[in-house]
């Protein structure tokens, strides 16, 4: 898996996994350009499928399409499966299923989930999903240990550097550790800053994000008045093209194999912005 996805990877939040039949071509284009960019793979964020990624996976050749996540709660595992399968079968080992629990605020079902995400796994071992084509959004440190004995390795969201480095050696070396990291393409302090706590604000309050902060060496008040500069500092890169490309290879210095960037610019989550992400693929090299 790490020689398919490569060392640094898109996730977008709405555009790219839309399903407004009018903008397919739009999306099909975007996908094709993130492939010729040299991007190793396409993360579509919120509770996407094996449905978003298909468009993508038949509009190019190579780049790696991943959900990021499907929630164990919104698909039954044998329509995962079976999803997968078909789409493995078609694109070899280009699809990633990345999953994960998401959140009570937003799951009406969420009830003990680290035990549902173990029979989540068990129910695709028994319909022939191989634990190397699936990864899991991993924060804690049990759910790190299944990432590393029942998948490819962990996707873990909103995380920093450090955090990286602890989960790398949870992880050990081998499996796969493919942080998210968000970018402003910003200068300005203030203005990144306002940017990019405009984005944190709906993670302040789901209790998985701001508890793993708190474990992470974060206090209370990091967490008050739209997060603090320090808590700001440490999940967003901001700044020149150098200080940006500086934040991402701290990532990959604290032992990410890739890392999934996405970018944050105020605009609606259903954007397409393909001009940044060409701006990323210059500053990367």
């Amino acid at each position: 898996m790490k020689q398919i996805i490569g060392k640094y990877g898109i996730w977008n939040g709405g555009g790219l996994r839309g399903e407004d039949p009018a903008r397919q071509g739009e999306r099909a284009e975007a996908a094709a350009e993130l492939e010729e960019l040299g991007f190793g793979a396409i993360w579509l964020g919120g509770s996407s499928s094996a449905a978003n990624a298909a468009p993508l996976l038949e509009a190019t050749s190579r780049i790696a399409v991943g959900t990021s996540i499907q929630s164990i709660w919104d698909h039954e595992p044998e329509a995962a499966a079976a999803s997968f399968i078909d789409l493995d079968a078609a694109h070899s080992g280009r699809f990633l299923l990345g999953l994960g629990v998401s959140h009570a605020k937003i799951a009406d079902q969420y009830r003990r989930p680290y035990s549902a995400l173990v029979a989540y796994l068990d129910a695709l071992d028994e319909a022939g999903v191989p634990a190397g084509g699936r990864v899991l959004a991993a924060l804690g440190p049990k759910t790190i240990e299944l990432a590393r004995t029942r998948a490819a390795g962990s996707i873990p969201y909103l995380v920093t550097a450090e955090q990286t480095a602890r989960s790398r050696e949870l992880l050990g070396e081998g499996p796969l550790l493919a942080p998210e990291l968000k970018v402003v393409l910003e200068t300005d302090p203030g203005r990144a800053r306002t940017v990019a706590r405009d984005c944190l604000a709906i993670y302040l309050g789901l209790p998985n994000y701001t508890n793993n902060f708190l474990r992470n060496g974060f206090t209370e008040d990091d967490l008050r008045d739209g997060g603090s500069d320090r808590l700001v500092d440490a999940v967003f890169a901001w700044g020149t093209d150098e200080q940006i490309r500086a934040r991402v290879d701290e990532f990959v210095e604290a032992g990410a194999d890739h890392v999934a960037l996405q970018i944050v610019d105020g605009g609606p989550r259903s954007g397409i912005p393909r001009q940044a992400w060409r701006r990323l693929a210059s500053l990367l090299g």
